[in-house]
């Protein structure tokens, strides 16, 4: 065996025994400087009548350090309502959202984080980026979702982290550290499943460009197709403000 095969190999049994070690290797995996996509999502409702949506998002920084927005460009009833995300490592997000209607924005309050966002079955919540420092992880176990084998593992908030969540489990692929599967849990009711397919390596980095958020409450789901994705282009840290959000609308 090679030196380079080795130490693979020491990496990969070390690894199956730590479960902060996995996330917090797939967190490295997937850290850019910036990241841009158009959304495609696909709203249907627990009748089955679909509504079509899109947005754009762009982030700078990444996980505990990153700040976002994501704004809708279609339809015409809800283009330029935008969300602003600042991600922080010890805490919850500040989270904002401008209404170009009303012309103003609002702050959205963390008791508030569990609601739907503008009609998704994307909670505000969801729309945070993770850092692994705000969970505990605990190894579940082993099982494959489409085929791939991936790690379960149960992830739980830690105090300083408000969620509306108790625990969520999470299943990473064994051969890239993608996420493969979500399932966000409030006690002992799971209350929304996100799967991640169409995983494909960009720029180095493996990522999901379908994204099936189903709400069990709700019976409905939305699905985000993922398109023109970039990794580390160029922005201005001064696009994720609120006098952005004003300018841009």
């Amino acid at each position: 065996m090679s030196k380079r095969g080795f130490y693979g190999l020491l990496m990969f049994v070390f690894l199956q025994q730590d479960p902060r070690q996995i996330v917090e290797e797939a967190q490295r995996r997937s850290t850019s400087q910036s990241q841009r996509y158009e959304g495609t999502l696909r709203v249907l409702d627990a009748k089955g009548k679909i509504i079509e949506k899109r947005w754009q998002y762009d982030r700078v920084g990444s996980h505990g350090s990153s700040k976002a927005v994501l704004r809708f460009t279609a339809p015409a009833e809800v283009k330029g309502v935008a969300l602003l995300i600042i991600n922080h490592a010890d805490k919850a997000s500040d989270q904002w959202m401008w209404t170009p209607a009303i012309n103003r924005e609002r702050r959205i309050a963390l008791q508030d984080r569990s609601t739907r966002f503008f009609g998704t079955d994307f909670s505000f919540e969801d729309l945070e980026e993770r850092d692994t420092n705000q969970f505990d992880y605990k190894m579940l176990g082993e099982e494959s979702i489409d085929g791939a084998a991936c790690w379960k593992l149960q992830s739980t908030p830690r105090q300083s982290k408000a969620s509306q969540y108790s625990h969520s489990y999470l299943w990473l692929r064994k051969d890239n550290f993608a996420l493969a599967q979500i399932e966000n849990y409030s006690k002992d009711q799971l209350v929304r499943r996100a799967h991640y397919t169409d995983i494909r390596n960009d720029q180095g980095i493996w990522t999901a460009h379908e994204i099936d958020m189903h709400d069990l409450k709700r019976n409905s789901r939305t699905i985000l197709k993922v398109e023109k994705l970039q990794y580390n282009v160029s922005m201005k840290d001064d696009a994720f403000t609120l006098q952005a959000l004003r300018r841009e609308s």
